[in-house]
């Protein structure tokens, strides 16, 4: 995912002068091509996350297109108020990039996990939150961010993350898509994890229940009427993210069904109301959270029962 960002915002600032890039000292190596073709257009704003909010919201009111980049937690939580106030209130087209989204720092723990700053970012007024799920898609969702005029965060995996055929669907800011039709129960995942729900899908297929998936690769903006012309007549709602199940993907999907009256059993599967403080790799904490393939699919048919 990091590598599709900065091949897509490459191929973005060859046309837009105006397009500039911090970084927050991470991406070494990363970002060495596009510093050489655009001097002058990287700046390094070494570990002050706060202060490069802040000069990004400066650059923005100058009449420039800056991209803040850094470690997900760093980046929302330790710079929360200047995203806030420098860049929300001012509604100013800022791209807030998060790497490393949910437990893809895996063995680093839990002051490098990133469980809270979906929920952090829906709550900011006039903030788009894209989460895409896999490259390709983080090339469209960059792409449809810079054609934004206001404020943007964009979540990202890490890197090695595998093709799950978003390309052959269009992306549209606040539209849902359809991976996988079914008609017995709908998984809707947000993030990398989307792979988690297809395989799950595939799982409850063996056993002859129909499961739709849906990618929620925009967690605001969301257009509700798609959504609910999707989930509307299903036996079962599950919502799948790498994230906490507070304020997320979870919640933004609860909202809509409760203000639809909408009668269908719904189950939430995220980070449960905790810090994670076990160390091991990205799939074996998601498979203790219980957000492998199997427990999803289990879930799914527990809610059917």
């Amino acid at each position: 995912m990091r590598d599709a960002f900065i091949a897509e915002l490459h191929e973005i600032a060859a046309k837009d002068p105006a397009v500039l890039l911090l970084s927050g000292d991470i991406g070494f190596k990363v970002f060495d091509r596009f510093r050489d073709t655009y001097p002058g257009r990287y700046m390094n704003m070494g570990v002050a996350e706060a202060n490069m909010v802040g000069v990004s919201a400066g650059l923005a009111l100058s009449g420039k297109r800056p991209v803040a980049y850094t470690i997900v937690p760093f980046l929302t939580m330790r710079a929360f108020e200047q995203i806030r106030v420098d860049v929300a209130m001012q509604h100013q087209p800022v791209m807030i990039v998060g790497v490393g989204g949910g437990l893809a720092y895996d063995i680093l723990g839990p002051t490098h996990h990133s469980i809270e700053d979906v929920s952090l970012m829906r709550s900011l007024p006039g903030m788009t939150v894209l989460t895409p799920a896999d490259p390709n898609q983080v090339r469209a969702a960059t792409r449809a961010a810079y054609d934004l005029a206001g404020p943007v965060y964009i979540r990202l995996g890490k890197n090695g993350e595998p093709d799950l055929g978003t390309g052959d669907h269009p992306f549209e800011i606040g539209r849902p898509t359809l991976m996988r039709g079914g008609d017995d129960a709908v998984i809707i995942a947000s993030g990398a994890i989307l792979s988690v729900a297809i395989d799950a899908a595939a799982k409850l297929g063996d056993d002859r229940i129909s499961c739709s998936v849906v990618n929620l690769h925009s967690v605001k903006p969301i257009d509700a009427g798609t959504l609910l012309d999707w989930i509307g007549d299903k036996r079962a709602i599950v919502t799948l993210e790498e994230h906490s199940i507070i304020g997320g993907t979870g919640s933004a999907v609860a909202e809509i069904v409760a203000e639809a009256g909408l009668g269908v059993p719904l189950k939430r599967l995220g980070i449960r109301d905790r810090f994670t403080f076990e160390v091991g790799s990205r799939e074996w904490l998601l498979n203790r959270h219980g957000l492998d393939a199997q427990s999803v699919a289990d879930a799914v048919k527990s809610l059917i029962a």
